[in-house]
């Protein structure tokens, strides 16, 4: 199947993570057709019936969005999306991101992560070497780098499995972007959150849990350690960063963060003044659910980006706290 008229194709894989679906607003808003990947085999099936659609139910009847079978654990289901579609972008979003579990599962965490990047970069060389190719690699890289500000040539010391496979597939593509000369970018995504976030994921568990007290449903909301500063964004604006390196003549890496590092106590905070709750008298902190991997203090520089690229946070750190926590507070209506 070939692109419509000038009509530019990208394909998207794990399209219905936060990330994929405001890609596919953006895109689609540009008008590109989008091609997002699924791994399981019914991809069409009611989204009340399958909760992994939920990000994206609302694009399943645009005309230009396409939702198909893709795993990139099965090659030959990507092999066959690119030779159907032939996208002139692919955002590579497919991965196993929650930390924690990287630790249970350090096998498949891998091969997500690190093999499923080498086998989209090996089928872009064969199938599609004039398409642009995004990588989405993570500040997780940086592990155990002592310094508190990093930068795209500040050193990668990862100290997770997590961050080990993404270390891999970083690095893969730079070697197939200087080796085969392909059009190939990594964006070096810190913190970035949104309503979408999976519950898995600490600022979704302080949304959905402030939002449960305010309706009664629960009384006390139970975190670790609130001294861990991040850098923290909206993932609406990032995937306008990711498109953007894209739409550059040369591919190149870039960190994709706000600059502004916060304690995760301001974002608890933030979300109960939200509720006109008191959270000293809701909060209770267990030390057993502090990690010993975890640095106190992570900020991301941003100045390539912003100045190659033009390109800056838009979302503050309290309105992304307000926006969480009314769209939790939404949803248990």
């Amino acid at each position: 199947m070939s692109t419509k008229g000038s009509q530019r194709t990208a394909l998207i894989t794990g399209v219905s993570g936060q990330d994929g679906s405001y890609l596919s607003e953006l895109l689609l808003s540009k008008g590109y057709r989008v091609v997002g990947t699924h791994k399981s085999l019914v991809v069409k099936q009611n989204v009340h019936e399958n909760t992994s659609l939920l990000n994206i139910a609302h694009l399943l009847t645009e005309k230009d969005f396409v939702l198909e079978y893709g795993d990139v654990l099965e090659p030959a289901s990507l092999w066959k999306l690119v030779h159907q579609y032939k996208p002139v972008e692919i955002y590579n979003l497919a991965a196993q991101s929650h930390v924690n579990l990287s630790f249970k599962s350090s096998e498949i965490t891998s091969e997500v992560n690190a093999l499923g990047t080498l086998t989209l970069l090996n089928i872009l060389l064969e199938a599609a070497p004039t398409a642009r190719f995004f990588q989405s690699s993570s500040s997780d890289m940086y592990g155990d780098n002592p310094a508190t500000v990093l930068n795209e040539t500040s050193a990668f010391e990862p100290n997770t499995p997590y961050g080990c496979s993404k270390l891999f597939a970083h690095n893969m593509v730079k070697i197939y972007r200087n080796t085969y000369q392909l059009h190939a970018s990594c964006g070096i995504c810190f913190n970035h959150e949104s309503p979408r976030r999976s519950d898995n994921f600490a600022t979704q568990k302080i949304a959905k849990g402030v939002a449960a007290i305010k309706r009664g449903l629960q009384d006390k909301l139970m975190l670790g350690n609130l001294e861990i500063e991040r850098d923290w964004g909206h993932a609406r604006d990032y995937v306008e960063a990711m498109w953007l390196m894209l739409q550059q003549d040369k591919p190149g890496d870039y960190v994709i963060a706000t600059g502004k590092s916060h304690p995760l106590k301001y974002f608890v905070e933030k979300v109960f003044h939200h509720a006109g709750l008191d959270m000293n008298k809701h909060v209770v902190v267990d030390p057993k659910l502090y990690r010993k991997y975890d640095k106190n203090k992570i900020t991301g520089d941003p100045s390539k980006i912003r100045k190659e690229l033009g390109w800056e946070s838009k979302t503050s750190f309290d309105a992304l706290a307000s926006e969480m926590y009314e769209n939790a507070l939404k949803t248990l209506k």
